[in-house]
């Protein structure tokens, strides 16, 4: 990749919450345009949970330089929220290292209410330049 070629970007993007994970979306794509780095593929899953598999298939490809994974988890009743971002963050890291390829988490949660999730829709913004960055430092 030369400096003059964009970034190439893949999304795994959770459906759960969808209102937010939406706004999400759209913020980091628009981020993303603003970086020099387009949008090559997003891949809707049902939730950060099932982001993994999605998140290996885009790192198998050659036209994609990182993949930014959006999602929100919202505490409940019990500590799911918890165990469920705790496993998703573990196994994108493992995925990052086994493909040598940056994997950034635009995920806010756990241990936040529907407001406060509200007010971080912008986590989406901080993976993609994260990945943006992590791309142009590491070639």
């Amino acid at each position: 990749m030369s400096d003059t070629e964009p970034i190439r970007l893949g999304f795994v993007v959770a459906e759960f919450n969808r209102d937010l994970t939406y706004q999400m979306e759209l913020l980091g794509t628009e981020h993303a345009k603003f970086l020099g780095a387009e949008v090559i593929d997003t891949i809707l899953v049902p939730g950060v949970y099932d982001m993994p598999l999605a998140i290996k298939k885009l790192c198998e490809r050659d036209d994609i330089d990182a993949v930014i994974t959006i999602g929100i988890v919202i505490e409940g009743a019990t500590k799911h929220d918890e165990i469920v971002v705790q496993h998703a963050a573990r196994k994108i890291t493992d995925l990052s290292l086994e493909y040598d390829k940056p994997v950034t988490l635009g995920i806010a949660g756990p241990g936040m209410t529907r407001m406060e999730a509200h007010q971080r829709v912008d986590y989406a913004k901080r993976a993609v330049e994260a990945a943006v960055k992590l791309v142009r430092r590491l070639k």
